[in-house]
């Protein structure tokens, strides 16, 4: 016997209303900056699901739909709220798991269209269509799911989201590059799903370590953003729906998993306060072609900024060969010298008067000492 349950938050048009009002408020402001937090939470919190029986479920398996934006979001919240009982190393706030930063970054997709479908043929995420919907054809929509499904596929597998349970995520005809459960995931993308073990395994054995907090808390933050690169990687499946998109909007989609390099091997906290930070300044809508960093006239100084920040990230490791990722992960060799960096990320990507000179100098220099 089948039953099926449903997210049961407000009305399609209720929802459709707020994410109007949301690019509404961005367009009254001239879009000063990206729209990642609503009343102090992720885009649309407040109507996603707060425990399993919001979602759907078949035969006593879960079955959410990762391609509606508030059952994504659900995922992400049922998640944190698994983990966060085992996240006590990361702070006193509620907020402090380094779980945020991926709703705030999913609702930056969101408000800034990058879930919508790129290539016309359908109304999905659109305005015009169901704005809850996040398009199969959007790269932005493929990579994420990398970072939603498959840590969420490995919570349930380590027993976080309740004993025994098993999720089936759907999934629409014709789409043949994604996995759907834990299995399948294990058997097409081994390396990413294995990571995420390796964290969640981690995270409950860190719950009984004796060592101090700031060693478990650098220890599995080091797990967890193994665990991210590795979903980030295999999420190299996604690439030819870029061919979709601006030349100028994949440029800057390279560049933005080239910063990934970066944050990762300095094991930033991506609580809720420090990803607002990072985000905020991301362009507020997809990037087309002639637009050209900072002189970018609808966006503010402070994404033009980070734009251009990222291109040049992006072009120094380029031209030396992939020597400044590999350099900055040298010198990120212990937790002193990753708190360094942590400090140069935030003064590079939100401090316009930073020299980017200073930043290879210095990076030079602690991967010296190491």
């Amino acid at each position: 016997m089948s039953t099926t349950q449903t997210v049961s938050p407000s009305s399609a048009a209720m929802q459709r209303l707020t994410v109007l009002g949301l690019l509404l408020a961005c367009a009254a402001s001239l879009c000063s900056a990206a729209v990642v937090i609503e009343n102090g939470m992720p885009i649309l919190w407040a109507h996603t699901a707060s425990q399993m029986t919001d979602l759907p479920i078949e035969n006593g398996v879960l079955n959410p739909d990762p391609w509606h934006y508030l059952h994504r979001m659900s995922l992400y919240r049922l998640m944190i709220a698994a983990t966060d009982p085992f996240m006590g190393c990361m702070g006193t706030n509620a907020t402090d798991s380094p779980f945020w930063g991926l709703p705030l970054q999913l609702g930056w997709m969101l408000t800034s269209g990058r879930l919508a479908d790129p290539t016309g043929a359908s109304t999905c995420g659109l305005q015009t269509g169901d704005t809850m919907c996040i398009s199969t054809q959007s790269w932005w929509g493929c990579v994420n799911y990398f970072v939603s499904a498959l840590p969420v596929l490995s919570a349930a597998q380590n027993g976080f989201m309740g004993p025994g349970l098993q999720v089936q995520m759907q999934m629409p005809a014709g789409v043949e590059d994604l996995c759907t459960n834990y299995a399948d995931c294990s058997a097409r993308f081994p390396d990413a799903m294995s990571k995420w073990d390796a964290f969640f395994q981690g995270l409950k054995a860190a719950n009984e370590s004796p060592l101090p907090d700031a060693e478990k808390r650098d220890s599995l933050l080091g797990l967890y953003w193994t665990a991210q690169m590795a979903s980030t990687y295999a999420s190299a499946v996604c690439n030819a729906r870029q061919s979709h998109y601006p030349s100028t909007e994949v440029s800057f989609a390279q560049s933005w998993l080239n910063s990934a390099e970066y944050v990762s091997a300095a094991h930033f906290q991506s609580n809720m306060a420090k990803s607002v930070l990072f985000m905020t300044p991301l362009p507020s809508r997809i990037l087309q072609e002639g637009d050209s960093a900072p002189d970018i006239p609808d966006l503010s100084a402070d994404e033009n900024h980070t734009l251009s920040i990222f291109a040049w990230m992006q072009k120094a490791n380029n031209l030396l060969g992939g020597t400044l990722v590999r350099l900055w992960g040298r010198a990120m060799c212990s937790m002193n010298t990753r708190e360094k960096g942590k400090e140069m990320l935030e003064q590079l990507l939100l401090d316009s008067s930073f020299v980017t000179s200073s930043f290879l100098s210095i990076v030079t220099g602690m991967a010296t000492s190491c």
